[in-house]
């Protein structure tokens, strides 16, 4: 049996005389022969246990796991974890969502919505609604996956979880390093690969340590753009991602831990994953222009797309051991900056087809460049038992600072002309105010400032040696200013127009956990959540027709969205098998649901009253015979809303109809992974091999809520007219496209050779090509463009690591 080095990942209670790997997971032998799975430890109550102790619903993936399932990102991960949703809308964009609880799709101009999903770094809160930072997975300890509402220790943005990226720490106790490389061709794409590696090194014997990690990937595209002329670019979302962090561990003394951290990360993106069905410029209805069909993965542009996000994070976390109590304080100051640019010509022309503007206005390239830059400081203070008594408590302050600033701007050479020769000179200049670029019909500022307080405490006493109660509870104050400027032919003229929103209140949460023996873990929870409310932007009343600008024009500002979370879960651990399964039911009050605006090219968020989320999640792990391994996650659930919502008319708004699903939820989500582990003798001592299987099936989804009204109740069927005369098409022909965006499958599968100190592993994913549509993408409410986000398609790829 192969003997790892890589022990420091797990901790557990030692049963064996030697260690062996096993489908992912660390497994020990004991005397007798029988293999049994080690304990995972977790930090998920802000003090070290095993997922079996910890008295709620969570999931961790080791490093081992995110490599043997051949994870690559947060979304990759998802599949291995029952209840997790991480719905792609475009490089570096994604909304998360944990147990269906979910408002819908989170765009670039909606600065002021709330993250559902708290994201940490080890301590330090990373979270930011829509760019969910996408940290490279590489020396992960692991990544764990707090199910339901956890404002109690970990209040931002964790309204339906907390996904935490847990980091391996210096270590004293030797050097040590590791290197990974890697090639990968995308059928029918282009070509990627990384390089990434790992230093430990002692400074001083049991004083101090640095760690060091480094990694640069190339993302190889796979969608192909149409450009004006017929040519044709090839592989146009390929990219890049590179990054590093440096890791001081200080031990002046035995009970003073000090452990300062800088990290840097850029991701470059050269272009979208959307594939087309409609463009204003390529479509089949077009008599004076080529018709054109467009194809799987396949887009029209004017101007090439990009994405790029600069992200810097120093933090320092500090611990010291007292007698009954330990002392810890995190400080953490991310800045980053971000850019979306894309195609907005579609966008632009149809505005300037309204208009009656020339065909020469209308095929002018323009530009959206939305940039978010945050600057971000956080400091927490907490003080924990550290003693073996039957009451454990923590308890802390803490506080944040964030400004965000959001601008946004179109520039269009020579689009001026055009608007002056049509509206008279100065036209252009007069709806700039003064402020706005020229050739640039939209111009957008929006500064956030964003300052909340908090005081939290949980306490857990051992009523019995079996019976367990948790009792916590957060008290928050939040406070945000954010000015609005919006100018440009297409904007409304506002300038230096202030906003506020205030909140404060208490989110209480309940646990008890019963030992029915060794293996068996009952626990129950009753918790509450939190989600800031705001303002909503402005509308384009430029671009809207009278009809949206009657709904949509009331909508002005949105409340607080709260939770209550019930829950009941049973944890099973044999050594050999380890089972998880929880039941809940979540009461949602005041859902924030974001809808598009109809043709005023803006979103809106609004008030649901009442809905709800109930399901079931399981998640196992199991050896039936020796040397196959399998582990399977999967959630049921059932995400409705509870109220119907109608519009100024009287109809029923954006699809928030009582019984109707919640956007971005699965009703049902499975992920099976299975590995056969063997010796290798012929290639030496300690040499094992393996062949490995992760199976996904995901069910079908809404983007928007609207999407499940698209034709009528209980009608996705949406027949899209775009209205507009263009290129010889009437506008009035229609594409007709089902919204509901249809269940998948995928497969990855790998072989390896695992040696002491090298792996090579050999792995084909998304073995049968699968063309899935993850998001619904649609410009000017669907008038200039319709499209989908797909996902990559079959990729053969080799790794090779290596540990000294």
């Amino acid at each position: 049996m192969k003997i790892s080095k890589k022990l420091n990942i797990l901790a557990g209670t030692a049963m064996a005389s030697s260690m062996i790997m096993i489908g992912g997971a660390y497994a020990e032998e004991d005397t007798g022969g029988k293999v049994v799975f080690e304990e995972i430890l977790v930090t998920a109550t802000k003090r070290a246990s095993t997922i079996k102790d910890v008295p709620f619903s969570i999931n961790a993936q080791t490093q081992e796991d995110i490599q043997r399932s051949g994870s690559q990102s947060l979304e990759d991960l998802a599949r291995n974890v029952a209840g997790l949703m991480i719905q792609n809308l475009g490089p570096g964009q994604s909304q998360v969502a944990i147990r269906g609880v979910s408002a819908g799709q989170i765009v670039r101009d909606q600065p002021g919505v709330k993250e559902q999903v708290g994201v940490y770094l080890d301590e330090s809160v990373i979270s930011l609604s829509l760019f969910t930072p996408d940290i490279d997975l590489y020396d992960l300890n692991r990544v764990e996956v707090l199910r339901g509402p956890q404002g109690t220790l970990f209040g931002s943005g964790s309204i339906g979880g907390t996904i935490r990226y847990i980091t391996n720490q210096p270590d004293t106790e030797g050097f040590e390093g590791s290197v990974e490389g890697n090639i990968n061709v995308v059928d029918g794409g282009g070509t990627g690969g990384h390089i990434k590696g790992m230093i430990n090194m002692p400074i001083s014997e049991d004083k101090a340590a640095v760690r060091i990690v480094g990694y640069h990937t190339e993302y190889a595209g796979f969608i192909d753009a149409l450009r004006e002329g017929g040519s044709i670019d090839q592989n146009v979302n390929s990219g890049s991602r590179s990054g590093g962090r440096i890791t001081l561990l200080l031990k002046p003394t035995e009970d003073i831990t000090i452990t300062p951290r800088v990290i840097y990360q850029e991701i470059s993106m050269d272009g979208n994953n959307r594939q087309e069905v409609f463009n204003l410029y390529a479509n089949p209805f077009t008599t004076t222009r080529t018709p054109v069909q467009l194809g799987p993965r396949q887009q029209f542009l004017l101007r090439r797309e990009g994405f790029n996000d600069k992200t810097l994070i120093a933090d320092l976390t500090a611990e010291i051991n007292y007698d009954g109590f330990d002392l810890t304080t995190v400080s953490s100051y991310t800045d980053r900056d971000i850019l979306v640019s894309r195609d907005a010509s579609a966008l632009t022309g149809s505005v300037s087809v309204d208009l009656g503007f020339p065909d020469a206005a209308v095929l002018l390239p323009s530009n959206l460049r939305d940039t978010t830059k945050v600057k971000q400081f956080t400091q927490e203070v907490r003080v924990s038992s550290n003693n073996d008594g039957p009451l454990q408590w923590v308890g802390g302050v803490f506080y944040a600072n964030t400004d965000r600033f959001y601008k946004q701007f179109l520039p269009t050479p020579g689009y001026d002309a055009f608007v002056d020769a049509a509206f008279g000179a100065g036209t252009s200049a007069g709806a700039g105010a003064g402020v706005g670029p020229v050739d640039s019909p939209f111009y957008s500022e929006l500064p956030y400032n964003l300052e909340q307080v908090a005081v939290f405490a949980e306490a857990t006493y051992d009523i019995t040696d079996e019976f367990h109660f948790t009792a916590g509870g957060r008290y928050y104050d939040y406070e945000e200013v954010r000015s609005v400027t919006q100018v440009g032919l297409f904007g409304n003229g506002v300038v230096d127009q202030v906003d506020k929103t205030a909140s404060n209140g208490f989110t209480p949460r309940f646990l008890a956990s019963f030992d029915v023996n060794d293996e068996i873990t009952v626990n129950a929870q009753i918790s509450k959540g939190f989600r800031l409310g705001g303002v909503n932007d402005p509308l384009n009343t430029a671009l809207c027709n009278a009809n949206d600008l009657a709904i949509f024009g009331g909508f002005q500002d949105y409340n607080d969205e709260t939770l209550w979370n019930y829950e009941a879960g049973v944890k099973v651990n044999t050594g050999s098998m380890s089972l998880n399964v929880a039941a809940f039911y979540t009461k949602m009050s005041n859902l924030q649901v974001t809808l598009d605006a109809g043709s005023c090219s803006s979103r809106i968020s609004f008030n649901v009253p009442d809905a709800h989320s109930q399901g079931v999640e399981f998640e196992l792990k199991a050896q039936p015979i020796e040397g196959f391994d399998i582990s399977v996650a999967g959630s049921l659930l059932q995400s409705e809303f509870d109220s119907t919502v109608l519009d100024s008319t009287g109809a029923v708004l954006g699809g928030v109809r009582d019984g109707n699903r919640l956007p971005s939820v699965p009703k049902f989500n499975i992920g099976v992974t299975a590995t056969y582990n063997f010796e290798l003798d012929s290639f030496g001592d300690n040499t094992e091999g393996y062949v490995s299987a992760t199976f996904q099936h995901r069910s079908s989804i809404f983007t928007q809520p609207s999407d499940q009204e698209a034709g009528g109740p209980n009608n996705s069927i949406l027949r899209q007219a775009s209205g507009l005369p263009f290129g010889g098409a009437s506008g009035l022909d229609e594409t007709v496209l089902d919204l509901e965006l249809g269940s998948y499958q995928t497969m990855n599968i790998s072989a390896g050779i695992v040696m002491e100190s090298w792996e090579v592993v050999a792995y084909i994913n998304n073995l049968t090509d699968e063309n899935a549509n993850l998001s619904f993408d649609r410009e000017r409410g669907g008038r200039a463009r319709l499209g989908f986000r797909t996902n990559q398609p079959r990729t053969f790829g080799l790794t090779v690591r290596s540990f000294f």
